[in-house]
């Protein structure tokens, strides 16, 4: 492990070797603060984009990282699949390294990676917040979910990036349950969302070809998430609803036996600009803080 110090930021960046993989993550560190440490998570989204919603917890050590492949973090075969296994092996690592357990907000595919993270190690979390995980795997149409989800996967692979994310946003932007012929239907023109159609030859996105199938794919233990003595809170945006990841968050609360807990704005409800999105961070945050300090 390597570690330098960013005054700018107040924050430590570390890295750290693991299997198939050099993760890069950083520590803001409260010393004052008696509080667990709060871990702030997404996948494919990397720390950058949790620089509003930490700001709103200075009370507490924030602790971020950017998954295998993304953003600072690499992978020693950008071409292989990453699972959630292998990510919450991965957070299990860094946590380790930092100090648990930890509360933890997880966001999209962070979300379904803290789930894989608590069914296999729950000592790591004392509070799960996953927002919006978007599980296909377990809606009540999940064998058409599921094919939407391998036809983004069709059209990046076969067209390319910009083919790849606009089909990606016609499908996660979908209302209910999805079509028989989902998976017959053309991709829309990737124009339409402003993407590029040229296709650069490269097949190795960390969203569009190493997890989008992993993820969505992936079948929660709910048996040992049940068991956990982690308090697992499940999150869903009021602005979502009827899309794939507020369904996912239906699901997951509906299997544990609990009730979605409703959280401002949209599926980026937190980010404050990063990546060219504003939800409501200010909203978002103080539920979040209310729901990690609720007995």
């Amino acid at each position: 492990m390597t570690e330098a110090t960013t005054a700018t930021t107040e924050a430590t960046t570390a890295t750290l070797d693991v299997p198939g993989a050099e993760l890069t993550y950083d520590v803001r560190r409260d010393e004052s603060s008696e509080e667990p440490v709060l871990m702030l998570i997404g996948s494919p989204m990397g720390a950058a984009g949790f620089g509003t919603l930490s700001k709103h917890f200075t009370d507490r050590t924030i602790l971020t990282y950017d998954p295998r492949g993304a953003e600072r973090s690499t992978k020693t075969d950008p071409m292989s699949e990453s699972t959630p296994g292998q990510h919450a092996d991965d957070l299990d690592r860094i946590i380790g390294e930092v100090g648990g357990p930890v509360d933890l907000f997880a966001t999209s595919g962070g979300a379904v990676n803290a789930l894989a993270l608590v069914a296999k190690h729950p000592e790591d979390v004392r509070i799960l917040v996953a927002h919006e995980p978007p599980l296909a795997s377990i809606l009540p149409d999940a064998d058409n979910a599921k094919a939407a989800v391998r036809a983004i996967s069709n059209s990046y692979e076969t067209r390319g990036w910009g083919a790849g994310m606009a089909h990606f946003i016609a499908v996660v932007s979908h209302q209910g349950e999805f079509p028989d012929d989902v998976d017959q239907q053309p991709g829309p023109d990737p124009a339409t969302f402003g993407m590029p159609a040229e296709d650069d030859g490269t097949r190795t996105d960390v969203m569009l070809h190493q997890n989008i199938i992993t993820v969505t794919h992936y079948e929660p233990d709910f048996e040992a998430l049940r068991a956990a003595s982690t308090r697992i809170v499940i999150a869903a945006g009021e602005e979502s609803e009827g899309e794939m990841a507020h369904r996912g968050a239906q699901a997951v609360a509906e299997h544990l036996g609990t009730t979605p807990v409703t959280f401002p704005s949209d599926h980026g409800g937190f980010l404050g600009g990063e990546y060219g999105q504003t939800g409501q961070p200010d909203e978002f945050a103080a539920r979040l803080r209310e729901v990690l300090t609720a007995s």
